[in-house]
Order: structure tokens, then C-alpha cells, then sequence
């Protein structure tokens, strides 16, 4: 992959973990008024799912779809349980296994909603 295609499809996926790991690191996040954090663990890692699935594809439309969106899959619940440990060293968060769980349910979304997008663009 050339330094063009790096940028164009690993970029949005890292920039977001930035901001995710920026978020937990805070005692006190700022939410939307109204929203219950926990719920916002499904979008969250829904669009990591998405643009980790994007990434992995790379453009290559060609290849199977099942390998890229089992991998995104897997790497977000990666990210989201090493997410959820670096909340242990945050003063007023803790780890939460069911905030883990929700992170996996909203990747799983995501990662299905990529290949869903796939398989319409092959029309």
C-alpha cells in the first residue's frame, strides 16, 4: 500500500482512536445534554467498527468481505478492552465489562454496516 493509500484509509481510524482514548482519559467526559453515556458506547465503536473494516479493505473490492469485517470485529473488542483498562488508571473510572460488551455489540454493527454499504455499491 502506498503512503496515499495509508493516509486515506488508516488515518480516519487512528484519529479516531486518538479521540476515543482522549475521552476515556477523562474523569468527566463531556456528553450531550440529555445522553446516557453508557448508551454511547454502541455509535462509538460502531463507526470504529465501520472505518476499521474500511481500512483493512483498503479499497480492495475484489478480495472476500468476511475476512475484513471479522477482523475489524476482533480488533475493535481489542481496542475497546485495552480502552476499558486504561479507564482503571484514570482517577473517578473504572473498567466495566459491560461497557466492553457494549463496545463488541456496537464494532459488530459497524463492521456489518460496512459490508452491508459493500454489497449495495455492487449493484
Amino acid at each position: 500500500m502506498t503512503a496515499g493509500g495509508f493516509l486515506r484509509y488508516w488515518l480516519p481510524p487512528l484519529l479516531y482512536l486518538v479521540l476515543i482514548f482522549l475521552l476515556s482519559g477523562m474523569s468527566s467526559p463531556p456528553l450531550p445534554v440529555g445522553w446516557d453515556g453508557n448508551l454511547l458506547h454502541y455509535p462509538e465503536y460502531a463507526v470504529l467498527g465501520l472505518l476499521l473494516a474500511r481500512a483493512l479493505e483498503g479499497g480492495r473490492r475484489a478480495a472476500p468481505l468476511l475476512p475484513f469485517l471479522v477482523g475489524a470485529f476482533l480488533l475493535a473488542v481489542v481496542l475497546g478492552a485495552l480502552d476499558e483498562l486504561h479507564q482503571s488508571f484514570v482517577p473517578g473510572r473504572m473498567p466495566d465489562p459491560v461497557d466492553w460488551f457494549h463496545d463488541a455489540v456496537g464494532a459488530a454493527a459497524g463492521a456489518a454496516a460496512w459490508g452491508i454499504w459493500r454489497w449495495i455499491r455492487s449493484f
